[in-house]
């Protein structure tokens, strides 16, 4: 029987290390080969056109959003009302915050973490021009339901699936439901990169907007025939030529060597985090004290929340000093609710109705963490504390 229950663990062996020293070798460690491999198997397991890596999960949100203001005919401009969950992680928000987007918090559902679906439908108005879906926890959302509520409207989707790599609706991959699509390899996620993100569409002008605003605003990177520039040929002039307000979130090569191993790993980690999830729903799905997460599909299970029921007579703060006191880590479960944060004070945004399950789960709520590793003597351990 295990003493601990680390919030996460590490996913490298030999083949990390090795591709790492292949980088070394090549004395190349700026956007490569590597990356661009990684970018093209990432597409293939996604079933996607175009997947472009960056340096985060953040980053991915950063640059997915300024695409949409440069393309030929705009998604976005400054002023436009954008649909948000009040839980999520907080770069879900900023860029939208910092390209001068209103949000509108909806509050989220206590059984799936995700949009209460009701008051998403209610939320949307004539100036709605984009909702913000979270797959939050490995959690896919109901995309059925979601495309009705649009169905008739000029709205579309980003998803942020950064906490969900490998989650599926109905046979397809999270990530893959929206206009743009964003994912995170950060060391805790599903794999792990160092540092890492992608963005992934299939529309060929924001891959090239995407591709340009990754690494400066420069024509360097796009291809001869694209949707941006008309690219010469001549080198020396297009090596520093800027045509779009740029970043530069650009991966560093030891990433993309290292996500081409772990990608091939990926079915592995997918099915133990399911394998450890079928363990923790056993034992805490008729809990008399917690709410578990509701899995809408086919979840990738990033973590397992835990929220206090109202008929219990716990208390978070007590809970979390007696896990601390026998090192079982645990966490917020993301955000909170997180307009509560002071941070709103720099947003133009609105609450729509009350967010009354987000702040019950922002109060009461907590979760400890999956891994690609069997934490069957961890859960147990789990269990047992909460149980006494």
């Amino acid at each position: 029987m295990t003493n601990s229950y680390a919030l996460a663990t590490s996913t490298w062996d030999n083949k990390e290390l090795e591709a790492i020293q292949s980088v070394i070798d090549k004395d190349i460690f700026t956007m490569g080969d590597s990356v661009q491999k990684f970018e093209e198997d990432f597409a293939r397991f996604l079933n996607k056109k175009y997947c472009v890596m960056v340096s985060s999960g953040s980053t991915a949100n950063l640059i997915g959003t300024a695409a949409l203001f440069y393309m030929k005919n705009p998604k976005l401009k400054r002023g436009d009302e954008v649909i948000v969950p009040a839980v999520s992680w907080s770069t879900t928000y900023f860029p939208l915050q910092q390209y001068g987007l209103k949000l509108k918090f909806v509050d989220i559902d206590l059984e799936t973490l995700n949009y209460d679906l009701d008051a998403l439908a209610s939320a949307i108005s004539d100036n709605t021009k984009m909702i913000m879906v979270v797959n939050l926890l490995g959690n896919p959302n109901d995309f059925e339901k979601i495309d009705k509520i649009i169905d008739d409207k000029d709205i579309f989707i980003f998803e942020d699936n950064c906490e969900s790599m490998g989650a599926e609706y109905k046979g397809k991959q999270a990530g893959t439901f929206g206009l743009i699509g964003t994912f995170s390899t950060f060391f805790s996620h599903h794999m792990a990169t160092m540092e890492g993100g992608f963005v992934t569409t299939d529309d060929e002008e924001l891959y090239h907007i995407l591709l340009s605003m990754r690494a400066h605003g420069w024509t360097r990177n796009l291809p001869k025939e694209n949707l941006v520039s008309n690219k010469s040929d001549d080198w020396f002039e297009e090596s520093f030529r800027f045509v779009l307000p740029g970043y530069n979130v650009r991966p560093v090569e030891m990433s993309g060597a290292i996500g081409i191993e772990q990608l091939k790993k990926l079915p592995q980690f997918l099915a133990q985090r399911r394998e450890n999830a079928r363990l923790f729903i056993k034992l805490f799905k008729n809990h008399p004290d917690f709410m578990i997460q509701k899995d809408i599909d086919n979840s990738s299970w990033f973590g397992f929340s835990l929220i206090i029921k109202p008929t219990s007579l716990l208390n978070r703060k007590d809970i979390v000093q007696k896990l601390k006191n026998k090192n079982i880590d645990c966490r917020p479960i993301v955000t909170g609710n997180f307009t509560r944060n002071e941070v709103m004070q720099y947003f133009d945004y609105e609450i729509h109705n009350q967010l009354k399950n987000a702040d019950y789960l922002h109060d009461n709520g907590f979760f400890v963490g999956n891994s690609q590793v069997s934490l069957h003597d961890e859960i147990l351990l789990l269990a047992e504390v909460l149980k006494s």
